[in-house]
């Protein structure tokens, strides 16, 4: 039977709320990876993405990202683009957003309420975090299937102010 040690939750409480503190505010994407087990790296937007993730000292976090290479519709009018450009606008989008929450010191949880991807709707994405200066990695906590292989992912983002 482990002792309760009172300084050691306190210890985890303020590793996460210096966590929390930390994230708040808005990051802009440096690069977008993902790895396979056989050591092959992809680049899931592109090799230059663009985002912006934001998080709210409310708890919530907004996230959007997009290839840099992404073809303008050929109208001005999103209702009047083609099904094809739709479809492709859409395939080169990630956009998602909820209430987030500080699990521990390496780990936030965001809780998907809305999404470009529907099947995210009412999930929680885990992601590692990690600061170095004034950069943010994100990762996926455990491998996942990106573009047809199991993969882990990591994001790097840069503080804007």
């Amino acid at each position: 039977m482990c002792a309760w040690n009172p300084a050691a939750e306190d210890d985890e409480r303020q590793a996460r709320d210096d966590v929390h503190m930390n994230l708040l505010g808005a990051w802009q994407l440096v690069s977008y990876t993902a790895h396979g087990a056989d050591g092959e790296v992809i680049h899931p937007l592109g090799h230059t993405p663009y985002g912006l993730i934001i998080y709210t000292p409310e708890g919530y976090m907004s996230a959007q990202l997009g290839r840099g290479d992404r073809l303008p519709l050929s109208t001005p009018r999103l209702e009047e683009a083609t099904p094809d450009e739709l479809a492709g606008a859409a395939a080169a989008y990630v956009a998602y957003g909820g209430p987030f929450e500080v699990v521990d010191r390496h780990t936030v949880k965001h809780h998907v309420t809305t999404s470009l991807f529907p099947n995210w709707i009412g999930r929680t994405q885990v992601r590692t975090v990690q600061f170095a200066g004034s950069f943010l990695r994100l990762g996926v906590s455990t491998p996942t299937r990106i573009w047809g292989a199991e993969r882990t992912a990591e994001l790097t983002w840069n503080r804007l102010v």
